[in-house]
Order: C-alpha cells, then sequence, then structure tokens
C-alpha cells in the first residue's frame, strides 16, 4: 500500500464549475480530511473567493496562517502565493509539526486557463513532494452548454480533457439532450479512457472524483486496472486506410508491450521516449510486468518527464500484459507503436 498522501488535481476551463463542484465536496462529511489549495485570483485573499459561495457560512474566523483557514466541515484551505511545489512542502511540513490538523487527501484546484501538464510534471520532479505525495487523478470540469465550443476555440481546454481520469458534465440541466450527447461523443473521441459523470449546481458523490486512482483507499490495495483506463479501439473496416493525424488533433492508444521483458532495460528507453516525444506528449499511463521485478510496475509520464514507478506488491494478473496507454496532440502512432518495440 503506497502511503503517500494522494492528490487530486481539480482543473476545467473558465467558468465550467470548478468551484460549485469545490464547494460540494468540502460539505461531505467523507471529506473533513481533506486540504485544498487554491489559485490565488489576482489580489484576493481567500475570504474574498469564498465571499459569493456556500463555503463562506462554513469558514471559522480562525485563520492558522496568513493564508490557510480552517473550515468548520473539518477541510484545510489555503491559497497558491509561492510557487505550487513550495505550498505543498509547507502544507506537508505543518502536518508533521502538527501546527495544522492532519489531512489524508489534498486537492488543488487550478486556474481556468491552466495547462495541467505542468502542474503535472511539478509533482513528479520535485524529490520531496515525490516522496510524500502521489498523484491520484486528474478531474476536468467540462461547460454542458459551451463546453464543445471551447474544446475547439481553446488549446488549454483541450489539453484538460485530455490527460483527465473523471470528466464532469456541468450545468446539464441548462443544456438540451442533444447537446449533452454531441458532447460526450466529442469527449469519448478525445479521452476514451476517462469516465464521465453528469452533474447539476456540483451535486456529485465524492466517491467518483477523489481515491479514484491506482489504490484504492477502502481496501487498501492496488487497483491497476481501473487507474489505467486502457482506450477501447474499434477496429475500423477491412480496406480503410488510417486517417491522417493532423498537428492539433488529440489522440490516445493502447501499446501492448512483447513479453518478457526486463526494467533495466526499458526503463532508459522509456526516458529516452518521453525525452524524444515529449513536446506533444500529454501524458503517459502503464503496467509493466517485468521478470527482474518482484512485482507489476504501475509506470506514469507527462511531457518530458517520466514519474517513478510504484511496485503493485500483493497484485497480480492472471495473464500478465504490459501495456502503456499514451495520449497526445499530432503523435504519429504507427512510428511510436514501433519505436516503443525495438529496446
Amino acid at each position: 500500500m503506497d502511503k503517500r498522501i494522494p492528490v487530486t488535481l481539480l482543473t476545467g476551463f473558465l467558468g465550467s464549475g470548478k468551484t460549485t463542484l469545490l464547494n460540494h465536496l468540502l460539505n461531505q462529511a467523507e471529506m473533513r480530511d481533506t486540504a485544498i489549495i487554491i489559485n490565488e485570483l489576482g489580489d484576493a485573499g481567500l475570504d474574498q473567493i469564498f465571499a459569493n459561495s456556500n463555503l463562506a457560512q462554513a469558514i471559522e474566523n480562525e485563520h492558522i496562517a496568513d493564508n490557510t483557514v480552517l473550515l468548520s466541515s473539518g477541510c484545510l484551505c489555503c491559497t497558491l502565493k509561492n510557487e505550487l511545489a513550495d505550498t505543498m512542502r509547507d502544507l506537508f511540513f505543518k502536518r508533521a509539526l502538527q501546527a495544522i490538523p492532519q489531512f489524508n487527501r489534498l486537492i488543488i484546484e487550478t486556474t481556468g486557463m491552466a495547462d495541467p501538464g505542468p502542474i503535472l510534471a511539478n509533482l513528479m520532479n520535485e524529490p520531496v513532494i515525490e516522496s510524500v505525495y502521489r498523484l491520484d487523478a486528474v478531474v476536468v470540469t467540462i461547460d454542458s452548454v459551451y463546453g464543445l465550443q471551447q474544446l475547439v476555440d481553446n488549446t488549454e481546454a483541450l489539453k484538460q480533457a485530455a490527460v483527465a481520469d473523471v470528466l464532469v458534465l456541468t450545468k446539464t440541466d441548462l443544456a438540451d439532450a442533444k447537446q449533452i450527447k454531441t458532447l460526450q461523443e466529442k469527449l469519448i473521441a478525445i479521452n476514451p479512457g476517462a469516465t464521465q459523470h453528469k452533474i447539476v449546481n456540483g451535486q456529485l458523490d465524492p466517491m467518483f472524483v477523489v481515491d479514484v486512482g491506482l489504490f484504492d483507499i477502502a481496501t487498501k490495495h492496488a487497483e491497476p486496472q481501473r487507474w489505467l483506463r486502457a482506450p477501447i479501439r474499434h477496429t475500423p473496416p477491412k480496406g480503410t486506410l488510417p486517417q491522417k493525424i493532423h498537428d492539433d488533433d488529440i489522440t490516445s492508444f493502447t501499446v501492448i508491450m512483447p513479453m518478457p521483458l526486463n526494467w533495466a532495460q526499458l526503463k532508459p528507453h522509456l526516458l529516452w521516449f518521453c525525452q524524444t516525444y515529449g513536446k506533444n506528449l500529454l501524458r503517459l499511463k502503464g503496467i509493466i510486468h517485468a521478470a527482474d521485478q518482484s512485482a507489476p510496475l504501475a509506470i506514469h509520464a507527462v511531457h518530458f518527464t517520466p514519474y517513478p514507478p510504484t511496485l503493485l506488491e500483493g497484485w497480480t494478473e492472471e495473464v500478465p500484459l504490459s501495456r502503456i496507454v499514451i495520449i497526445g496532440k499530432g503523435l504519429d502512432e504507427l512510428a511510436i507503436r514501433k519505436a516503443l518495440m525495438q529496446f
């Protein structure tokens, strides 16, 4: 069991309902051991950010620090004033020193224009951060009314949807059935491995967005198949020529690796792969069965940065199958398949 603190990255385009969803989550009893990092909005402080939200009623007058507030629900909120890594380190050390209440999960809410790639890479590059936190899931809110157009007009919105583990379709009461269906189909085309949930006014069970990653908090066991969420590819009819991938196209596909294989040989090859394709590699996730490891490995990378693998002790598959899910922009699938097989 990985004892690091699970991190949920909550993002979504401007006005897509991130804060409304967060308001609802923080008022749920099962979320009381949660810490929140919220991006500073200009010169606004934490109280101003919450001023027009339901959380205003939940804020106690006790400021633990100049940027930290303890909510009556038991959640701990702080605004991001420095680098994200600095804020995460500060929270952890205060937790260890019992200067703030114990928290067992962290949610990071980004600004609407944020590219999630650098934020994810931040979690991977910092030794202290990597040793005490682990990414649980990327949760992305999508506006059911304007989401389809935002995906077309804004690269940030497209990237957010592409790297998501969970897609939350908001404001479904304001969109008609055809709009929602078209949006869902578009999102499946962009990211077929993500789960989708339709909500109104932020009402969503926390079980769908937190503790949904590599480890099941309830059972304390690894759930790598759930975490991997390998996209299902439909076989094109015989005689159909492969479609040309344009530079702006975001695609996802699964590469089945040859067996047997050794991690010592594959590791430098994956590093080379990330360095070569990193500019357009939005996310890579995989499960590796290696002869030189005592248990399967879960691997993860964003852009140029591979994350240290997680040994899945106590977990195995009846039929060992090493596979890597790749999500990227303008990637040549055939060339990548050939590159990954040549190690």
